[in-house]
């Protein structure tokens, strides 16, 4: 199948027209992961002369040094290249899922364009790593995935722009008053609960935990910086949740007003040293190479019409989220797992999570 991609891009220029080639982040990002330029070239497909002459250029391009190499230790990145990965990353993590919602829109119409009409999902959602994975196993079946607030896809759903809306809710008394606050958006009567999966969320710290954060309290003592998520996320509620679970006041901690909209835009702000903490799922933890703190389990549930479960579009989704190559996908996400992914339920059975 055709489809667009659509991926952020930026670089540097001069006034002679020299512009920043892309290919420099992954043979920074190989050095990172790798300390070997070796193994960077590698990664980059490029060979090690290659390599050795793309940073002596950009090198001389800054006036400094990109990577340091040392006789019988490797390669590790100088402070420069340091900062140009991790803006690199920063670009991709705050942009992509925005990009993605696009990407989606236009590959709808193109692709009934050149394939006549074929049915399509619309499905609204909370950013989330599983979520990422659908495209890519619904053969035969276009979704249109656009990302949103968990409060946005519910509203979504009832005025009828979306057939799924994805949100999800804590385990435990957090949960059960996100409940309340989600309710007048439920409808027992006609909206219907399809189980997903759960996935793991907590404190994302920088390596080796410099600052000795052991839990939300130290967030407030002394000069811990933090990176928050975004007022409307789920994710931003959760973690209100449990600072009131604790009796601990947001007003304490420094860098709460500071926001960024996705998971692993908070993982790469602090992995680029922006700060000491952040809060999010453990799956974008570990993708950045940061130390992870649990503090709360959630569901990932998606909501739809119970008109629509018999539907062949429906039926095909159910089908797939509940097959082993999905699954299989999902349980190699750090701190994911499957719970009763596909099983219908009653809206009524949200006052349990």
């Amino acid at each position: 199948m055709k489809r667009i991609k659509i991926t952020p891009a930026w670089y540097f220029s001069d006034e002679a027209g020299n512009q920043l080639d892309p290919q420099l982040f992954v043979l920074l990002e190989g050095v990172h992961l790798h300390g070997k330029l070796t193994e960077a070239a590698k990664m980059a497909g490029i060979s090690y002369r290659h390599a050795w002459n793309l940073l002596g250029k950009w090198q001389e391009f800054f006036g400094i040094g990109l990577v340091e190499l040392q006789r019988g230790r490797g390669a590790r990145l100088a402070p420069l290249g340091e900062k140009l990965l991790w803006a690199e990353q920063r670009v991709i993590a705050r942009l992509g899922p925005q990009l993605e919602s696009l990407g989606s829109e236009l590959n709808l119409e193109i692709q009934q364009t050149l394939e006549g009409v074929r049915p399509v999902l619309r499905m609204h959602a909370s950013h989330g790593y599983a979520v990422e994975l659908l495209p890519q196993y619904l053969d035969g079946l276009h979704l249109d995935l656009q990302y949103c607030s968990p409060r946005e896809a519910l509203v979504a759903l009832n005025r009828g722009a979306c057939d799924l809306a994805g949100f999800h809710l804590p385990q435990g008394p957090v949960g059960q008053r996100l409940v309340a606050d989600y309710r007048p958006l439920l409808k027992p009567r006609s909206h219907r609960v399809l189980r997903f999966i759960t996935r793991r969320q907590g404190l994302m710290i920088a390596a080796g935990n410099p600052c000795a954060i052991q839990g939300l309290k130290d967030l407030t003592l002394g000069e811990t910086r933090f990176i928050n998520r975004q007022l409307a996320s789920g994710t931003r509620a959760l973690l209100d949740g449990l600072l009131q679970a604790e009796g601990l006041s947001s007003r304490r901690i420094r860098g709460y007003e500071i926001e960024e909209y996705t998971h692993s835009a908070v993982a790469a702000y602090v992995a680029a040293g922006m700060a000491d903490a952040g809060f999010g799922v453990e799956a974008a933890a570990r993708r950045f190479g940061l130390d992870f703190l649990p503090l709360a389990d959630e569901d990932y549930l998606l909501l739809c019409h119970h008109r629509s479960l018999s539907e062949p579009r429906l039926l095909r989704f159910r089908e797939m989220i509940a097959g082993q190559a999905f699954q299989e996908a999902v349980l190699k996400l750090p701190g994911y797992s499957l719970d009763r992914c596909g099983e219908v339920e009653d809206t009524e059975a949200l006052v349990t999570v």
